[in-house]
This record gives structure tokens, sequence and C-alpha cells, in this order.
């Protein structure tokens, strides 16, 4: 018998974002009502990714996913030993937007979570999501599928991490109060950074985002003064001109880090030649990206190996599996026969007489079940 699991579901990889906007389902209301529906089902919904992986037939999971407006044009269907396999997949990294990325793990753990919370779940799926989960972890522990910086923020991080070996105290400066910048600034604050200054043309942006993180604001007509008294500057302001240049860092008794991730660029890059600053910008960022990016994918086969290693486990647990769920079943049957036969007996005679009559077909269903 094949394995009864099914996905149905789009991706990046299928569907544009709007249309993945389109079959989202947030936890509070649209996905109890889902998983109602379905009975028993695991919803994978991130912003990348909308999949169903249920048990037996998948045209209900299909169903609420056109209703929702998505075309059948982005939809994918797997069953059995694939629907696993692109699971082990998605936990592991290897079939996600940026190859390694961690969020999708805790996604995955949360998804396996909320189903069970509404009752959703049965052995498959809960085997399933379980093994998932611990390769996903170990395709992070026994390989190197999520090291290093992929993104230009990341990668920012990881340089000023490199530089000063770590951030606890520092007194660090952004130029801007963009996505990026607050982005930037959340992963200083992780780290324990001591104090932050947030610059930035407008002084309602600069205070928004600096009462957001726990900083202080300033205009650009204070940027001299904070340049004198920070240790880093990572520069992501949308301005037209350099907001750094030579003239306007005083000579230092300590080097200056200067972090420029802004395009146009916002540090001139004559600051890079004075002998107290040490300035980097996003070539230098992105050729570390490009670097860590094609270390990665150099995993790949790594974690494919592993993603195998855990199909074939799964797969032997399920021949087993139905074994004892056909074992139990008969047992069951046969004492039902061997109660309405003899009604006169007692509960025991009855186990009895069933566990007599089911022993040599217990044996001849084990023997068929070996490879």
């Amino acid at each position: 018998m094949a394995l009864p699991l099914y996905l149905v579901g789009l991706s990046h990889k299928t569907a544009p974002l709007a249309v993945r906007e389109k079959a989202a389902l947030d936890p509070a209301v649209a996905l109890p009502a889902a998983l109602r529906r379905l009975g028993k089902a695991v919803v994978l919904s991130t912003c990348n990714r909308t999949e169903i992986y249920g048990v037996g037939p998948f045209q209900e999971a299909k169903g609420l996913l056109l209703e929702r407006g998505v075309g059948p044009q982005h939809l994918y269907l797997k069953e059995g030993t694939e629907a696993l396999r692109h699971l082990f997949r998605v936990a592991a990294g290897l079939d996600s937007l940026v190859v390694g990325e961690a969020q999708i793990l805790g996604q995955v753990r949360e998804a396996l979570f909320l189903a069970r919370r509404h009752g959703a779940t049965e052995s498959l799926l809960e085997k399933a999501f379980q093994s998932a989960i611990a390769v996903g972890k170990r395709a992070r522990s026994e390989t190197a599928i999520g090291a290093g910086a992929v993104s230009v923020a990341y990668a920012a991080l990881d340089l000023a991490l490199a530089v000063f070996g770590d951030l606890m105290g520092l007194s660090v400066a952004v130029l801007g109060a963009g996505e990026m910048a607050e982005l930037f600034l959340t992963h200083l604050r992780a780290h324990g950074v001591g104090r932050v200054l947030v610059v930035n043309r407008t002084a309602e942006r600069a205070k928004a985002l600096a009462e957001r993180l726990g900083g202080e604001a300033f205009t650009l007509e204070a940027l001299p003064q904070v340049l004198a008294g920070v240790d880093l500057v990572v520069a992501s302001a949308a301005a037209p001109h350099y907001l750094v240049r030579p003239e306007d860092l005083p000579r230092r008794a300590k080097p200056l880090f200067l972090i420029d991730i802004a395009l146009p660029r916002n540090i001139d890059p004559r600051v890079g030649r004075l002998p107290h600053a040490y300035l980097y910008n996003l070539d230098d960022l992105e050729k570390v990206v490009e670097k860590n990016r094609q270390a990665r994918l150099g995993e790949v086969p790594k974690v494919e190996a592993l993603v195998e290693k855990a199909l074939g486990d799964y797969l032997e647990w399920y021949a087993g599996h139905r074994v004892r769920e056909a074992i139990r079943a008969l047992e069951e049957r046969l004492l039902r026969e061997v109660s309405a036969e003899l009604p006169q007996a007692d509960p025991l005679t009855w186990h009895k007489e069933a566990g007599r009559r089911a022993h040599p077909l217990i044996l001849a269903l084990k023997a068929q079940a070996r490879p």
C-alpha cells in the first residue's frame, strides 16, 4: 500500500507575491476554519509558501486554495513519498528563497503545533513533521548549509562582529530610518550594543525608529557631533549626495569603522583613505554574500543525503506501522466474532480464543511485511 500522504501548495517558485497573499492563512481565523474543513491536515503558511499536508484524498485541500483565488497553474500536487521528500527538503532549507535560511524550521514546528492545538493531526502526519524537524536540525548542526551571511544586513553585522569581536557597549550611529536601517538596528540590539544614535533628514522618522529600538534621535545637522563620539557608523539613508565627507571626521584617538550599505552611497570613498577610518561599501559586502552563498550551495549534496536517509527511516517505520494497524484491526475483528459465537463465555475466554485464532494470521502478516 502506497504512503497515503498528499501535499497541495504554492510557493515563491510557482506564484508571485500577489497570488501568495491570497493563499496565506492567518492563524487566528482562516487557519482554524481551514483545519476544521480539511479534517486531518497540517498547513504550513509563510510569506513564501502555503502548503497543505494531509492524509487521504487531496481534492478538498486543492478546492480550498482555488476558492481563495489561486489559479491552478500556481499549484503543485505531490503524493506519497514525493510529498514527504518535499516536506523534509523544506524543513532542511533546501527549498527556501535563500538556501539554508533558518526561519523555515521554526515555521514547520509552529505549523505542527497549530495543527495539534486544533486536533488536526494523526499518526502519519505527526511522524512526518517530527521527522522533518529532526532533519532540519541535523542539516544545520551537521553541515554548513546555514553558515555565513547571505543578505547585506547580515553581512554588515558579520563584518562588525569580525572587526570588533564583541559589540557589547559600543556606540553605533545609523544614518537613515528606513527598512534596512531598522533591520540592522534590530540585529545590533540583539548583540548588546551600548548607545544607538539614529540620524535622519526628518526628525520625526528618526525619533520614531529610535523610540522603537531604544536609541537617540538626531537630524543631519547634528551629524558631525555624532560622528565624533561613535565607534561604528552604518549608512543606509536615501540621499542624492554624500552625507559623510573627509572633512566631517575629526581626528580621533581610536579608529572609526564605517559600513555604507546605501545606494547611492552615503559616504565619500575618500573617507577610506583617512588614517583613522576604515570604510566598507556594498561591493565589499556583496563579495562576502556571494562567497557565503556559493559555500552553502556546496553543502546541498550533504543535506540531500540526510533527507534521503530520513525518508528511508520513515518508510521503514511506516511498514511497521501498517503491520501494527493491521494486527490491531484483526484482533478487534476476531474478538467481536468470538464474543458473538460464545455469548455465555467470560471476557478472558473471549480474549484467549481470539488470540489463538489471530496467532497464525499475525505471523502471516509479519512475513508479508518483510523485505
